[in-house]
């Protein structure tokens, strides 16, 4: 090693920072880890060399619980600052979390790290979608109370989220099976019965007529049986709960177009809404003159022609016929099978006030989900063919003119209108009457949330034999779930038996009543969850205005494209309903939308039995995959992760075998977001990460050998070559920065970001040693490759920051060495680098043929003379055009390109 002296020199000026040098790389040498050891710098002082196993399980272990929770922590909310909010779909607390979990929150965690380092103030939120069936059945076949159950398994997956090392924001944690929580859910409905958007019709549910009971579709199987009894399931027709969705049909499909891109998500949705070119319109029955009680709504496609209406139609199979309706009796009664069936019933338009008769159809079915419509013949021809077969007459409404103009005639205070003019009018009146007339589609119906179930959120309405449906008062708020200990599955809802909760007085009257024993769809539980994230503990209302105005919409909405069209749509209508009550400003909840593809593993079945079997009953040493008990063939297919399948993978042991890091980095590496993963450790991603760490290690310890080498770096010292090769890695550094910056907020596109990040490493692993000895180039391109690593692999990016960060005599003042990598601002693109060259490589092509290329003055790239010129004279020029025949020249200055046509 050379003197102090000799390495010191005569400049007095440089003496201290010499001196500096030299302490520094006595106190690195006195750190040097022999080749048998393993440690890490952060614990010891030591930085070990490589990167192997037992090196990452150090790295980990130290920081993981350094980074774990306190990196999206916020207190108070400070509304001068710009927002980011990353939400992920909030999980069912099965017990257990699949790799499709690990999948989407592993994106979500990096989303939110990435913007924290912008500048962002961050929240990226977690609860969980707390009530539904699984925690019931459980109590039925394992006697453990639902409540009991879900908390087990919240707890225990809580534990695996914090083994992953996820971002979360837990203090927002919500729960929706708490009180706390469901509350404020029925607030909403109470609001949204207030609206009248809330209403109570018979609809058919799968009836189990050995248990007596209502069953879900997931628990009739695929011969239409019971799941428990084996029963052939019937459909019976109930009383339900309806939230009237086809209000908001016209408003949802709209508001579409001003939402970004939704990778086809937006098409799903309008075509679940469908067309919104007609309405229904709600008729009060008669029978003989009398009326009945009942209203019927019915759907037309020409509002604007009402009042033509001659008859109203309805299926065989409509629920008018079939339920407990007071005049199932008359239809029977008078319905001719295969013919249309003109009945004694009439139906009162409410909004015209007109009488006509009811028609049970010859048709077993409408278009879509249609099972009653207003005939009007003048705009239907099919319509009109029915009421002259049936004798009914009916009024011509629509006249044309001889330009062309339709209009409307003997149609009351609507006459002389155009037909749009007379569609809002009339649609409007409607809406205001509240009997109708909001324009939906023929296919969308609306929400039934009736559950004849224990788990979930309990309906807050009162039956009381005069005052009808009453609401439950908001200070009676909430309407807790009572205590039952015995679930048998038998039988009515288990809330029917608690009767001291069941038995009540009226609200209005104060005569004795009783509860509604359904209880609310889950799906009204997550339909506003994101709401209640931006204002959690509030304990006065289901959210702050103030609150949610500023973090709303949500950002970066992830998850699962299997719930990219109920979920979705119910959230955006309780989102539309919230602003238009006056709750927030904003109508649309989620900004961006990243639907994540499936994580796929093969699954093994038996061909003869359909059997799924286990990996360890599975030969799988020969060409095909055989019985490792009967040698036969098995059918092989690649299929979502299941427990039931036995083709699940338990996150755990991933992290054990490979580490959070690599795992994050795979999850991250192997598709883009919106594919599928064809989950196989032993191909390219999982080996290329840990191979990237593995280089990317090496660079920190390349820089941290040259620093402690005993010279002083020193970017004079660079010959010209070298500054040229610094000069790529400048512009190659910029370019990776620009570019990944891109893919995290455009695409989001990890898969693309991190194949760039390879890229840099690549290119610095090229580098000389003078390069990295005395390049700010080199240094800075480092650093900035570690902050981009960070938000995907935190611990390793955190140890390899940590080393650079003591390097002695750094050359770069601009970062914030003292801090700790996750808290670095994210790199920026060098504004030289934005900046429009002086000079143009402009490349050169003789028949259609690259030759090369040739500098270009900015100021004559796109002058054709200039250009043409300028290549003629130049060194390639005198070498492939000098004594040829040039036909014609193109210039492209988009494309920095000149094409020369020359005879052969």
């Amino acid at each position: 090693m050379p003197s102090v002296c000799q390495r010191v020199g005569t400049c007095s000026s440089c003496l201290k920072r010499q001196l500096n040098c030299f302490l520094g790389l006595i106190k690195w040498q006195r750190r040097l880890v022999p080749a048998c050891v393993r440690t890490i710098y952060s614990e010891t002082g030591q930085w070990e060399k490589s990167y192997g196993l037992e090196t990452r399980k150090r790295v980990e272990n130290w920081w993981f619980p350094r980074i774990k929770d306190q990196f999206c922590r916020i207190s108070e909310t400070d509304k001068s600052r710009p927002k980011f909010y990353v939400l992920s779909m909030f999980p069912y607390p099965s017990g257990k979390l699949h790799m499709g979990h690990v999948r989407v929150y592993t994106i979500s965690d990096a989303v939110a790290r990435f913007q924290k380092m912008r500048g962002m103030q961050v929240i990226n939120p977690m609860g969980w979608d707390a009530f539904g069936l699984p925690a019931e059945n459980a109590a039925v076949e394992h006697g453990l109370h639902p409540a009991s159950w879900t908390q087990s398994n919240i707890q225990h997956m809580r534990e695996q989220f914090d083994a992953l090392g996820l971002s979360f924001t837990w203090e927002r944690e919500i729960t929706t099976c708490l009180p706390e929580y469901y509350k404020w859910t029925q607030y909403l409905f109470l609001k949204l019965f207030e609206a009248g958007i809330v209403y109570q019709k018979e609809a058919l549910v799968n009836w189990d007529p050995v248990d007596q009971t209502v069953l879900a579709n997931e628990q009739v199987d695929d011969n239409g049986c019971s799941w428990r009894s084996g029963a052939k399931v019937e459909q019976k027709y109930l009383k339900q709960w309806f939230i009237k969705t086809t209000a908001y049909a016209k408003a949802m499909f709209d508001a579409l177009s001003d939402l970004p891109e939704w990778y086809g998500v937006k098409e799903m949705q309008a075509n679940w809404i469908g067309d919104c070119v007609g309405c229904s319109l709600d008729f009060l029955l008669k029978v003989n003159g009398e009326v009945t009680g009942e209203k019927l709504a019915a759907y037309t496609y020409t509002p604007e022609a009402i009042y033509g209406a001659s008859h109203l139609y309805i299926l065989p199979t409509h629920r008018l016929l079939h339920g407990s309706s007071n005049l199932r009796e008359v239809f029977q009664r008078e319905i001719i099978p295969g013919k249309d069936s003109l009945t004694s019933v009439t139906a009162v338009n409410l909004l015209t006030n007109q009488e006509i008769p009811i028609v049970i159809s010859a048709k077993t079915s409408f278009d879509n989900f249609l099972d009653a419509k207003i005939g009007i013949p003048n705009t239907s021809a099919e319509d009109a063919a029915v009421a002259k077969n049936l004798g009914i007459s009916f009024t011509e409404v629509i006249e044309t003119s001889p330009n062309g103009l339709e209009k409307v005639i003997n149609s009351a205070e609507i006459t002389g209108m155009t037909r749009q003019e007379a569609l809002e009018a009339v649609t409007q009146r409607a809406k205001n009457k509240r009997i109708g007339g909001d324009l939906t589609s023929d296919k969308l119906r609306d929400w039934l949330i009736s559950r004849q179930r224990y788990w979930g959120t309990p309906i807050p309405i009162i039956h009381c034999q005069t005052c009808g449906a009453v609401p439950v008062p908001y200070e009676d708020l909430p309407v807790v779930l009572p205590t039952i200990t015995t679930f048998t599955g038998k039988g009515a809802s288990p809330l029917e038996r608690a009767l001291e909760w069941v038995n009540c007085s009226c609200p209005r009257c104060k005569a004795a009543a009783r509860r509604e024993v359904d209880t609310m769809d889950t799906f009204v539980d997550s339909a506003w969850y994101y709401l209640r994230y931006t204002d959690p503990h509030n304990s006065d209302r289901p959210f702050s205005s103030d609150l949610a105005d500023y973090w709303m919409p949500v950002d970066l909405y992830v998850g699962g494209k299997e719930h990219a069209v109920m979920h979705l749509f119910y959230a955006r209508f309780f989102s539309h309903f919230c602003h238009d009550i006056k709750m927030t400003k904003h109508k649309e909840p989620f900004h961006k939308l990243l639907v994540q593809g499936l994580i796929k593993n093969q699954t093994f079945r038996l061909p003869t039995t359909g059997q799924c079997l286990k990996r360890e009953e599975v030969d799988l040493t020969g060409t095909d995959p055989v019985h490792l008990k009967t040698g036969e063939k098995l059918q092989v297919a690649w299929e979502k992760m299941s427990k039931s399948k036995h083709n699940g993978i338990d996150p755990k042991e991933l992290v054990k075998e490979y580490g959070i890091d690599t795992l994050r980095l795979y999850l991250l590496f192997a598709a883009p977001p919106e594919q599928d993963i064809l989950w196989d450790a032993k191909t390219d991603a999982m080996p290329g990460v840990q191979r990237w760490q593995t280089r990317l290690w090496m660079l920190v310890t390349k820089l941290i050998e040259a620093r402690t080498s005993g010279t002083l770096p020193n970017p004079e010292l660079l010959n010209k070559k070298e500054k040229a090769e610094a000069r790529k890695i400048w512009e190659q550094k910029n370019l990776v920065i620009s570019e990944v910056t891109e893919y995290f907020t455009k695409d989001h596109l990890f898969n693309a970001a991190i194949s760039r990040l390879m890229s840099l490493t690549n290119v610095l692993h090229q580098a000389s040693r003078p390069l990295i000895l005395h390049s700010r180039e080199f240094e800075d391109a480092l650093a900035s490759l570690c902050i981009m690593v960070a938000p995907m692999a935190p611990h390793i990016a955190s140890e390899m920051w940590k080393g650079l960060a003591h390097v002695p005599n750094q050359l770069c003042t601009h970062h914030h060495w003292g801090s700790d990598v996750l808290h670095q601002s994210w790199p920026g693109v060098d504004p030289e680098y934005l900046q429009p060259s002086d000079v143009v490589e402009m490349s050169v092509l003789i028949n259609n043929k690259a030759c090369g290329k040739v500098s270009v003055p900015q100021r004559a790239a796109r002058n054709f003379e200039e250009v043409h010129e300028l290549v003629l004279q130049s060194e390639l020029g005198i070498q492939h055009l000098q004594g040829r025949t040039i036909k014609k020249a193109f210039l492209s200055p988009r494309a920095a390109l000149i094409n020369f046509l020359v005879q052969e």
